[in-house]
């Protein structure tokens, strides 16, 4: 790409020249695009008179607006077609008219108007400036019903004439023009309102116009999946419903004991109690508590069914209720006063449910409440992006701002060979509730996007995703298929530096049964901007989560099936937009089988735990070189300061905070200097056996065909996905305490080295006698002064990052 300069140690091959190691392929490569936040771009647009390229260049056009600055400019030649009046008629009546939108080999057509004599349009065309083809563009309204010559009249532009909008000036004012035969004469009926205008990607026309790009696109449907687009999560609470008892039950058949259990369903959520206790009685109690998901607007009511299970998979329905959400109690926090239980009547199959009154009914106790005081886990806490409470007044302030530029790609790999076509890719990125999807770039393995995006920051200890798609509603000749992925990449904010622009190729991988492949490198220009430094600085010492994971926790087994629901949830909203973001491309995003049993993934996790003992096994190294005498002035050295040590216990403290604030002051010129990515080495990707990828790509539950082989195969993934997850936090909590002084994370560690010459110097002027009196004091206080909550060096502790959002 033009200005790039990667460093030395990524330099890409040219055609014939020798490929790079193996390493070297899947590394970041440093760039620096002439971006408008550093450089001014030149105002050269191909078929523009030079006369209005001075002029664009006096006005300032060639320079995009301060809030989009971390892309190159792309100049558009934009056409506002609004509305026609007055336009002739034919032999039948108003005709049905649209307009077409020509320049060089590039021609877009507005909607059908039928029989009106003033169509309104409101369609705006979008041409790219780098391809232009003629130096007049030609707006011609036309009639669908007219044999022949259906041209009812045109304008044209000179493209000298055309003016330069650069916002944030206000939109340009349509204008009325009279039509015109092809002759260039003035017709005596009939006109057309519409604008023309330079402008680059920054105006907010661009997101909806119909682009020059996209004219292969067959089908408004097709047309419209190619448009950039902004979407928003659903807004969701956990939903709890505890299922208390019940009383005067009525059995269909008295001749057996009941065995009452209670059926709880919302949406495609079901979960049912154990029989009720004691056994066979019409007052059965359960007292068992479950947790739903839910979705605002909370239209979706919660069903009630008590059962009798009279044989193995078949049960009785002894009576059911339709609750409303609404019902729920609201919690916020856990200081309100506590959910009290509700007795509801239940409807029998025989009731009549034109009756108002019940003279008996059997009834249900039942709790429920909406829990706002939760963060709804829809990614993995260790790359989540997204780490606020339900509830608006619990959630913290904003502290910065996370501005995304999608520049490009390049050799990416052809999804669509099949068809005759390359690949048609689009990005999407996701960071808290804000989804972003840019347009579709037609038929190109090198799409140039230059779009940019922002988000507000309330957590540094957060990981934005962006991934790259091939749009599957174009050039297929079965019609819309999926999408399919092309490469994923995550960055923690936490690793950036605050103010500094980022600009990398981004390798993008995709793991196949067939082994890893790399699909192409994605060009992103990244820079998190802070704005209230004290509170950043004091959330690493707060929770990662709400307070009511931690006040009520809920159970680890209960946490997988709430998220699992949850990405469920937001797929099914999202896929209802116009143009949908697309199921897979939720799931990817979200890493949905990011528990499923992986051999590949438990040898990396394993790796990472014996990789945080080598330092341990260099001190036994140290250790043993000193008490060999291989160096006789070393050993007579720590000999000399045992001795110190000895004679005066108060130094030992503050020599070791001492010591952690030098380590941390030299590892600083040894600091990362480019955000974190996909480790293929760490992910053991490089060198799987293609056996443990057949197992990994695997059906749950598995295809194998044998019922026994089966049976075990599913019950060992399931107890290896157990081990993976507890093996992959011993690591990362090894790999936290590594970043404390590897400077991956600046801030935290720059906390931390001031802090340990903080404690270093209190430490030497206070008596180690008061010292550990008062450690000991503090350590065996009594329950009472206790809190519940985690401590400030725990959650600085859980705030540092991990090598987790880096595995693949």
């Amino acid at each position: 790409m033009k200005g790039a300069m990667p460093p030395r140690p990524f330099m890409v091959p040219g055609p014939g020249g020798p490929m790079p190691p193996r390493q070297q392929q899947f590394g970041l490569v440093e760039t620096r695009p002439p971006l408008a936040a550093v450089l001014r771009p030149r105002f050269n647009i191909p078929g523009l008179h030079p006369s209005a390229a001075a002029a664009a260049a006096a006005t300032g056009a060639g320079k995009i607006a301060s809030t989009y600055d971390l892309v190159e400019p792309m100049r558009f030649l934009y056409v506002n077609v609004v509305k026609a009046r007055d336009l002739p008629v034919s032999a039948t009546g108003p005709i049905d008219a649209f307009v077409e939108v020509k320049l060089g080999n590039f021609k877009g057509t507005t909607a059908v108007k039928a029989a009106s004599h003033g169509p309104s349009w409101q369609q705006v065309f979008a041409f790219s400036a780098a391809h232009l083809q003629a130096h007049v563009l030609e707006v011609a309204v036309r009639a669908k019903d007219l044999g022949g010559d259906d041209l009812v009249g045109r304008v044209g532009f000179d493209l000298a004439e055309v003016p330069v909008r650069v916002p944030p000036d206000s939109p340009l004012a349509p204008q009325w023009y009279r039509l015109e035969t092809r002759r260039g004469e003035k017709m005596p009926h009939g006109e057309i309102m519409l604008s023309v205008w330079l402008g680059t990607q920054a105006d907010e026309a661009f997101p909806d116009a119909w682009h020059s790009e996209a004219h292969a696109a067959a089908g408004p449907a097709a047309v419209a999946s190619t448009r950039a687009k902004v979407y928003f999560s659903p807004k969701l609470v956990y939903l709890r419903v505890a299922a208390m008892g019940a009383q005067d039950l009525i059995p269909h058949d008295t001749s057996r004991p009941m065995s009452a259990c209670v059926k709880l369903q919302l949406a495609g959520q079901v979960r049912r109690t154990r029989p009720g206790a004691p056994p066979g009685a019409p007052n059965p109690i359960w007292n068992e508590e479950f947790m739903f998901v839910v979705s605002e607007p909370f239209d979706e009511p919660l069903v009630i069914t008590v059962e009798d299970r009279v044989a193995p998979g078949r049960d009785e329905m002894l009576g059911r209720i339709f609750l409303p959400l609404q019902a729920a109690m609201p919690r916020h926090d856990h200081f309100g006063k506590p959910v009290e239980p509700r007795w509801y009547n239940l409807t029998r199959p025989s009731d009549d449910p034109e009756k108002k009154e019940v003279k008996f009914a059997s009834k249900i106790q039942i709790r429920m409440s909406l829990d706002f005081g939760y963060h709804v886990l829809d990614e993995s806490t260790y790359y989540s992006s997204d780490l606020q409470p339900s509830s608006k007044p619990a959630r913290k302030p904003s502290i910065g701002m996370l501005e995304l530029g999608v520049l490009g790609a390049r050799n990416l790999i052809p999804m669509k060979p099949k068809d005759g076509r390359t690949t048609d890719a689009y990005c999407a990125a996701k960071y808290g509730p804000k989804w972003v999807r840019t347009r579709t770039v037609l038929d190109t393995l090198n799409p140039q996007w230059n779009e940019q995006y922002t988000w507000e920051v309330f957590d540094p200890c957060t990981v934005i995703t962006v991934v790259v798609f091939d749009n599957g509603q174009i050039g297929s000749k079965n019609g819309g298929g999926p999408d399919q992925r092309i490469g994923k990449v995550r960055i923690r904010l936490s690793t950036l530096e605050t103010d500094r622009v980022y600009t990398h190729f981004y390798p993008l991988l995709v793991l196949h049964p067939s082994g890893l492949k790399k699909t192409g490198e994605l060009h992103l220009a990244v820079r998190f901007t802070c704005t209230a430094w004290v509170n950043m600085m004091a959330l690493y010492g707060r929770p990662l989560l709400p307070k009511m994971h931690y006040i009520q926790p809920i159970p680890v087994m209960q946490l997988d099936y709430l998220r699992h629901q949850a990405v469920q949830t937001v797929a099914a909203r999202l896929s209802r937009a116009e143009p949908p973001l697309r199921r897979e491309v939720v799931e990817y995003m979200l890493d949905v089988d990011s528990h499923m049993f992986s051999l590949r993934r438990s040898k990396a996790n394993f790796y990472r735990i014996t990789s945080l003992f080598y330092g341990f096994l260099a001190m036994l190294k140290w250790y043993e070189g000193i008490r060999s005498w291989r160096n006789p002035i070393t050993t007579m050295l720590v000999h000399m300061l045992f001795l110190i040590l000895i004679c005066y216990p108060e130094l030992i403290l503050p020599t070791f905070f001492l010591y952690m604030f030098m380590i941390g002051l030299w590892n600083y010129r040894y600091r990362p200097r480019h955000p974190s990515h996909m480790d293929t080495k760490l992910s053991h990707a490089e060198l799987t056996h293609p056996d443990e990828l057949d197992e990994e790509f695997d059906t749950f539950p598995t295809s194998r065909p044998a019922d026994i082989v089966r049976m075990r195969y599913d019950r060992l993934r399931s107890v290896g996905g157990r081990v993976q997850t507890v093996v992959g936090d011993l690591a990362t909590q090894g790999e936290r305490a590594h970043a404390l002084l590897s400077w991956r994370d600046p801030r935290a560690t720059a906390i931390f080295i001031f802090l340990s010459l903080v404690v270093a110097i209190v430490l030497y002027v206070t008596p180690f006698q008061v010292l550990m009196v008062i450690t000991m004091l503090y350590l065996l206080r009594h329950p009472r002064f206790r809190s519940r909550m985690p401590s400030l060096p725990f959650n600085f502790y859980r705030r540092l990052p991990a090598k987790s959002d880096m595995l693949l």
